[in-house]
This record gives C-alpha cells, structure tokens and sequence, in this order.
C-alpha cells in the first residue's frame, strides 16, 4: 500500500538488526505519545537509530509524500470534508489594549461636581476680571 512511496533501503554491507517496521512503530510512538526521543522504548530499536530513520526522511520529504498520498486516497475516497471556518475569536488584543501601565502623562478624569484643586494666583486672577 505505502510500500512504493518508501525509499529503496538496500544497501550493500551488514543486514539491519532492527526492521523497518519496528523503527518506524518507535517513530510513530513517539509522534503519538509526545515523549523524547531518549524515552522510545528498546523494543521499537535505540532511540537513536528511530531519530536518524525520522529526519533522514524528513530531509528527503518521504514523510511528505506519504501524507500526500494518504490525503489523496482519503479524498477520492470522499473521507476528507473540505470547509472552512474562520472564528475571530482566535484574535487577541496587544497587552498594551489590555489596561496595561501607561507610560509619559497621566490624566485621571475627575467627578463632574469636584472643585478643580487647582489654586488661583494673582496672574490668574487678573485675566479673569
């Protein structure tokens, strides 16, 4: 089924310890799980080995290609549902909207009956007259 969007794996020298299979079961655990790669358990191969499989076919774009193909055969299959929603609620304010300090002048509003605290001198009193 995904066998031919594997790349080929032959290689001239030592057979592998661990099958395909196995490190890609430990690759997938670990996508599932979300633990580190040094917390793979033995059975799935050294969690060394899982991590070089997963990135040297995350460089190539295997794993590109593999959910291509499975998003393909989930879509003719009429599987996929294809709208869209767009919620504004996502949208968030910058944390200077959001009543943070202001920095520079700082005018409070006053109640509409206090008196003005502000004193009247002489060169103020002149130009009132």
């Amino acid at each position: 089924m995904l066998k031919p969007l594997l790349p080929k794996g032959r290689k001239p020298g030592r057979p592998p310890i661990w099958t395909r299979r196995q490190l890609i079961d430990g690759i997938r655990f670990r996508v599932r799980t979300g633990i580190p790669w040094r917390d793979v358990p033995e059975e799935y191969g050294p969690w060394g080995r899982v991590y070089d499989l997963f990135r040297r076919w995350q460089r190539d774009g295997t794993w590109q290609r593999i959910f291509t193909a499975l998003q393909a055969r989930a879509d003719a299959k009429g599987l996929i549902i294809w709208d869209l929603n767009v919620d504004s609620t996502v949208c968030r304010a910058h944390q200077h909207a959001a009543g943070a300090r202001k920095r520079g002048i700082c005018r409070r509003s006053r109640p509409a009956g206090s008196p003005s605290s502000r004193t009247t001198t002489g060169s103020d009193a002149r130009a009132v007259v």
